[in-house]
C-alpha cells in the first residue's frame, strides 16, 4: 500500500491492485487533484476512510463522436421537456449527487471536503457542471473536471426519469463542439453503456491522457 506524503507525487498507475486501488493519504488540493487526473487517478472513499486514490484497469470512457442517442431521448430533446445550462449551479449539482439515491449505488462517496475541493476547482475554471431543469427546478445534472481535451466525469443525478441522460447528451454535444476528444467515465454502468461508453485498457487510457491533457 502506498501512503502519500505532502509531496505531490503518485506511484505509477501500474502498481494499483486488481481493483484499481493505488494509494491513500495526501489531500484534495488543486495541484494534487489536477496531477492525479492527468495521470489517470481519481479520489474515491467513504466517510470513515482516509482519502483513497484509484486507477482501475480497464477504464470506462466515451469518445464524444460515439455518443449514442436513442430515439426516445431524441424525442425528449426535440420536445424540450427540459432546459439545459452549464455552470449555473455547480455546488447544488454536487449536493444533489451526494443526496439523491441511485439504483447502482449504496450510499454516497461524496464527502463535504470533496464538495469544498471541487467547488474550489470550479472557481478556478477546472471543474464544470451541466444542469437539466424543469420549470425552474434542478432535476438532473453532472459534474467533472476538464483538462485540455479531456473531460473527467465524476458523478450525475436525476430526480425525474431521463433528466441526467438529457443533461449528459446535451453536454457531450457541447464538449464535442469545444474540441473535447475523450470523456473519462471511470467505472462501467449500464446507464453509461447505453449512451455509448466503452471499456479500454489502462495503458491505452494513459496514452490518450498523454496526448490530450
Amino acid at each position: 500500500m502506498h501512503i502519500l506524503t505532502k509531496e505531490i507525487i503518485f506511484p505509477p498507475v501500474e502498481q494499483a491492485d486488481a481493483d484499481g486501488f493505488l494509494a491513500i493519504g495526501g489531500d484534495l488540493g488543486t495541484t494534487r487533484l489536477l496531477t492525479a487526473y492527468r495521470h489517470g487517478i481519481f479520489p474515491w472513499y467513504n466517510d470513515d476512510e482516509p482519502i483513497c486514490w484509484w486507477s482501475p484497469d480497464p477504464r470506462c470512457v466515451l469518445f464524444p463522436k460515439k455518443l449514442r442517442e436513442s430515439s426516445s431521448m431524441g424525442k425528449i430533446i426535440r420536445e424540450k421537456a427540459f432546459s439545459f445550462t452549464v455552470n449555473s449551479a455547480f455546488e447544488k449539482v454536487m449536493q444533489m449527487c451526494k443526496t439523491v439515491k441511485r439504483k447502482e449505488a449504496n450510499g454516497s462517496w461524496i464527502q463535504d471536503e470533496m464538495i469544498d475541493a471541487y467547488t474550489n476547482l470550479h472557481r478556478q475554471g477546472h471543474a464544470v457542471s451541466a444542469e437539466a431543469w424543469q420549470q425552474n427546478e434542478l432535476v438532473g445534472g453532472l459534474y467533472g473536471v476538464k483538462i485540455g481535451k479531456v473531460f473527467f466525469g465524476e458523478s450525475m443525478f436525476n430526480t425525474i426519469s431521463n433528466a441526467s441522460k438529457f443533461a449528459f447528451i446535451k453536454f457531450v454535444q457541447q464538449l464535442t463542439e469545444m474540441g473535447i476528444e475523450l470523456i473519462d467515465c471511470q467505472q462501467r454502468t449500464a446507464h453509461l453503456e447505453s449512451l455509448g461508453a466503452e471499456m479500454i485498457d489502462r495503458k491505452s487510457f494513459v496514452r490518450l491522457l498523454d496526448k490530450y491533457c
